[in-house]
């Protein structure tokens, strides 16, 4: 069995590369039939300067979709057998301009000839195929310019392991694992402070017998993420004590336990849910944006001395 047919998409790469170096090699082949010394990768930058002369080779790589560096190579090797003339343009001493050298003038009309016999040639193989290749390529690469292949698969990537994370309630057991998670972070970046310690060492007491929630994140039957609704005064909820273990960053969780902690809140009626942080939280900072928090109108008092940023979401 063919292994690239086997592979199926994930070898597209490859599929396209085999195909394209078949054609290639027909290519060299044909051309030998019509008695052209001339190579295939030669075609495009060919015959653009013959239908645009005075082309620079910035404008012809920007026209066919090649890197600079291999349309320079092609230009040179054309110079080099005499199908192209270079010559330095007179309003920019610095620019190259093409146009066909006399031996390339007179390669030309072959060229076309078997140009149009290859074009009749290949839309009567794309009729028998029934299939237009040539716009399924043109809508592909168009979705490739829209979103790269590289992001596609973080995106995949992202949602796979999204899908391997549970969230669930707070345990009793659990407090070790909250408790180190906050004390990791915090004490990275501040200190800890007696608001902190209250919250982290009695969660039952502080958090939920007034009427909070917490939520943890687990990956492999690993706590790795946890987060805190503190209920208030004004009927709303404090977002608080979110943390994600640093060796399972970068897979949304802070995202997933965000989105799970709103709806808890709605769940409990919360009017809105409110949060501090720190200037220097650029991170977590995005991820509150994301999730839709704004900017407090006013400054509240707040008992933690690092907290110079307040947000808010309004639920109802």
């Amino acid at each position: 069995m063919d292994f690239i047919q086997q592979l199926g998409p994930v070898a597209l790469g490859s599929r396209l590369r085999r195909l394209s170096e078949q054609l290639t090699g027909e290519a060299a082949s044909i051309y030998a039939q019509y008695g052209l010394d001339f190579q295939p990768r030669w075609y495009p930058v060919f015959y653009l300067v013959a239908h645009q002369p005075g082309i620079s080779s910035n404008e012809i790589a920007g026209q066919i979709g090649h890197t600079h560096a291999s349309v320079s190579q092609i230009i040179k090797e054309l110079v080099r057998h005499e199908l192209l003339t270079m010559t330095t343009d007179p309003l920019d001493q610095r620019r190259r301009l093409l146009a066909l050298a006399p031996r390339g003038q007179a390669l030309l009309p072959q060229l076309q000839t078997q140009t149009e016999d290859v074009r009749r040639s290949m839309q009567a193989l794309l009729a028998e195929a029934n299939v237009d290749l040539w716009q399924a390529l043109e809508i592909f690469e168009q979705q490739l310019q829209r979103q790269s292949l590289r992001h596609r698969v973080a995106a995949t990537r992202r949602q796979r392991e999204a899908g391997l994370v549970r969230i669930r309630n707070f345990e009793p057991a659990d407090q070790p694992a909250f408790r180190q998670l906050n004390v990791e972070w915090i004490s990275h970046y501040f200190t800890l402070e007696p608001a902190d310690l209250k919250a982290l060492d009695q969660p039952e007491a502080y958090i939920l017998k007034p009427g909070g929630s917490i939520l943890l994140a687990e990956l492999n039957g690993t706590v790795v993420g946890t987060c805190a609704l503190i209920r208030m005064s004004d009927g709303g909820y404090e977002l608080a004590k979110m943390a994600v273990a640093p060796a399972a960053q970068g897979q949304q969780i802070g995202y997933l336990l965000g989105q799970a902690a709103i709806e808890r809140a709605r769940a409990l009626g919360a009017s809105r849910v409110y949060l501090e942080s720190n200037s220097a939280l650029t991170p977590a900072l995005n991820l509150y944006r994301k999730l839709g928090f704004q900017p407090l109108a006013q400054a509240v008092p707040s008992p933690y001395a690092r907290a110079d940023v307040q947000m808010e979401l309004l639920l109802s």
